[in-house]
C-alpha cells in the first residue's frame, strides 16, 4: 500500500495557471498546463551519477564557465 502512495506522489502534477493538483499533464479544472508538483528524488549514493558526470563532461575547465554567477550576472546588466 505504502508504494501506491509514492507512487502516486512523484506523478501528482500542479496546474501553472489555477494550481489545481491532479495526476495529468492537463488540468481538470481549467485546461491548463500542469507540471510535477515536486522536485525529483536525489541520493548522494546515485548508481548514474558517475554516468551523468561523463555526460555533462563536468570534469573539463569548460563546464565550470558555463554556470551562472552572481559576478556575471551583475556584470552582464551593467
Amino acid at each position: 500500500m505504502i508504494e501506491g502512495i509514492e507512487m502516486a506522489r512523484s506523478k501528482m502534477q500542479k496546474c501553472l495557471e489555477c494550481g489545481a493538483y491532479g495526476l495529468s499533464t492537463t488540468c481538470k479544472e481549467c485546461g491548463g498546463v500542469a507540471q510535477a508538483a515536486g522536485p525529483l528524488k536525489f541520493s548522494p549514493h546515485d548508481p548514474q551519477s558517475e554516468r551523468r558526470r561523463k555526460y555533462e563532461k563536468v570534469t573539463e575547465p569548460e563546464w565550470a564557465d558555463k554556470l551562472p554567477s552572481p559576478k556575471k550576472e551583475k556584470e552582464d546588466s551593467e
